[in-house]
């Protein structure tokens, strides 16, 4: 039985700046946080790989939470995707106020494609980390209807 997502794992080249961005920016709470090099056999059974080497987070939302990755080993390729692209290619935070936000997150350096864009019920306008993930920001105004109109 599936009860409902606990997490998205986004992974960066920069933990410390990726921890800046999530934790700092956002203000997500970092609830669990770990590394190992090469001397992890369960890491890297569970995650299919061998002898990795990483750094992680698991930082708290307010209902879910994202996991920070920094993999030093095997040495990741760099992946941006487009929203249209195969794979996981964004994760949206729900937000009430969508255009404060936008202007804070703006403010503070974070990149998007334009401003927020009206759907009626909702409101939504993709941007990114500093690493080029992509995140929306997702406002829904009527609960009863939202899900129809996206």
């Amino acid at each position: 039985m599936i009860v409902g997502i606990h997490h998205v794992a986004v992974g960066v080249p920069d933990f410390e700046q990726g921890l800046r961005f999530y934790r700092d920016l956002l203000g997500f709470e970092v609830v669990q946080e770990g590394d190992w090099d090469g001397d992890h056999p369960l890491a890297d059974q569970a995650i299919g790989l061998a002898g990795t080497a990483a750094r992680m987070a698991m930082l708290k939302a307010p209902n879910a939470f994202v996991e920070l990755w920094e993999y030093s080993r095997p040495e990741p390729a760099d992946h941006r995707q487009r929203p249209c692209d195969y794979g996981y290619p964004h994760f949206a935070l729900q937000v009430d106020g969508i255009e404060a936000e936008y202007d804070r997150l703006s403010a503070a350096g974070m990149e998007f494609a334009g401003p927020p864009v009206n759907f009626g019920d909702t409101s939504a306008i993709y941007g990114k980390d500093p690493f080029g993930n992509i995140i929306e920001l997702y406002e829904i105004r009527d609960p009863e209807t939202a899900q129809l109109a996206r």
